[in-house]
């Protein structure tokens, strides 16, 4: 039954949400529909995510938790967190690290199996005393909860790239009738168990969603998504126009919007004096990114040697893999004319790239939404994918629609393809008139996550009832 006068009550659990814990686009779709969600009256919210250390809450308050042995011991601070609300934050053995995921090398840190396991333990915990009328678990971290639970479920697919393979022995350790559907061919899978046992699969764009059932492009899961038919839904994220917004944004100097698209020019003087070049009225193209394979940051980095004979400049801002960041700063140091390279992620500069970038390019191997793209077209910044996932569903090719285009979308996942598509996003870029009917296009487009949370409000309510 939905709770009466109080709206539906959900308990929502993710391993991210800005600001308490960033890493990538998990944090921003995460914290995105958690404030949409609680701007709306039918919603009572209970929001879990790990206490990774670091982060002071107002009204805290704190009591253990009982779980698995295994998972002992275990405790949740409750209280009111910057930007978010309240949430829960739940201490495990193992959780506080400096990074959710990774140690300094990059490398998955060994013990992530029985870290987030212990956490999905405490989630269970929390939906036995909180009873709400639907659960709503994001990607593997969270997955496992539903091996000690039966409740309406949501289980969204932020990507497949990351499913939590884990030792097929701890089925003995977490020992419920429900566990056995975590077994996929004698290895412990965590999404796919997720995916069999919830009652709704989200994949975070419609073409994300079918694309998932192509076995060449399921990461093994198609006979699992297959079988849940119509229970299989694609829902596009959103982003925040609040945060996302050139008219207001705190961390650039000159404000503009669609009827203001001139003062664009500034940003992009300052953007130009940051990485160290003039501004000769040459386009730059900008990236904010995850220096990992899915990102295809080898595939840009393979476009360089050919920007001066693009007349463009590149500055990708990122971190992640140290191969793909030695192999940047190399390329950095060889064309310093051409290209630069910021190791790390500042808000700040990311912000800046985003308004004072003339293109912007996200050569995704795939890329079950993307948020950077919508980002870049509120700026007026023209989008340059691949032609993968939700990048398919929030750009529009200009050349293929005519005049209907917010953007430029390679034939290939490739080098070659990348620097057709950039080419031909250059052309479009020098012909005024026609860069600014892409811009406003792109900057009229409503982004923001009103639509995203009204499907997810209908999916809850379809399952609570």
């Amino acid at each position: 039954m939905v709770n009466k006068g109080v709206g539906t009550k959900i308990v929502f659990a993710a391993a991210e949400a800005a600001p308490v814990a960033r890493v990538g686009g998990l944090a921003e779709a995460a914290a995105g529909l958690i404030r949409s969600l609680r701007s709306n009256d039918e919603v009572e919210l209970v929001v879990v995510l790990p206490d990774y250390g670091g982060v002071a809450l107002v009204d805290e308050r704190q009591h253990d938790l009982t779980l698995p042995e295994w998972a002992m011991p275990a405790s949740v601070r409750t209280g009111t967190a910057p930007e978010l609300g309240e949430v829960h934050l739940v201490s495990v053995p193992g959780m506080a690290r400096p990074d959710p995921y990774v140690d300094e090398s990059g490398s998955g840190w060994e013990d992530n199996d029985a870290r987030f396991f212990a956490f999905s333990a405490a989630i269970a915990a929390i939906v036995v005393a909180e009873r709400p009328d639907v659960v709503h678990l994001n990607d593997w971290h969270t997955a496992m909860a539903l091996a000690w639970v039966d409740v309406p479920s949501v289980y969204t697919i932020h990507t497949l790239g990351y499913q939590g393979h884990a030792d097929i022995g701890w089925l003995r350790a977490i020992d419920t009738d429900r566990a056995t559907a975590y077994d996929r061919f004698g290895v412990l899978n965590p999404a796919a168990g997720a995916i069999a046992l919830a009652d709704r699969v989200v994949a975070v764009s419609p073409n994300y969603a079918a694309e998932i059932l192509d076995p060449a492009r399921s990461a093994g899961l198609h006979t699992v998504l297959e079988a849940k038919g119509e229970a299989l839904v694609g829902i596009r994220n959103g982003i925040d126009t609040t945060l996302w917004n050139p008219l207001t944004d705190p961390f650039i100097a000159v404000k503009y919007g669609r009827s203001s698209l001139y003062a664009k020019a500034a940003t992009s003087i300052r953007l130009h004096e940051r990485a160290g070049w003039d501004h000769d009225g040459q386009p730059l193209i900008g990236m904010v990114t995850r220096l990992v394979e899915q990102k295809g940051i080898d595939i840009v980095l393979g476009t360089i040697p050919y920007l001066e004979r693009m007349g463009a400049r590149l500055l990708i801002l990122g971190s992640g893999e140290e191969r793909l960041s030695l192999w940047a700063r190399d390329l950095a140091s060889e064309y310093p004319d051409r290209f630069s390279f910021i190791d790390g992620y500042d808000l700040e500069v990311a912000h800046q790239i985003f308004a004072g970038a003339d293109l912007f390019c996200m050569p995704s191997r795939f890329e079950p939404c993307g948020l950077a793209q919508m980002q870049a077209m509120s700026y007026g910044t023209i989008p340059v994918v691949t032609p993968v996932g939700g990048l398919v569903d929030t750009v529009i090719d200009d050349d293929t629609s005519p005049g209907e285009g917010t953007g430029f979308i390679a034939v290939t996942v490739d080098t070659t393809g990348m620097l057709d598509a950039l080419h031909r996003g250059l052309s479009a870029w020098r012909q005024h008139s026609r860069r600014r009917a892409i811009q406003k296009r792109g900057m009229t487009f409503d982004w923001s996550w009103d639509g995203p949370t009204a499907q997810h409000l209908e999916l809850y309510r379809d399952i609570a009832n």
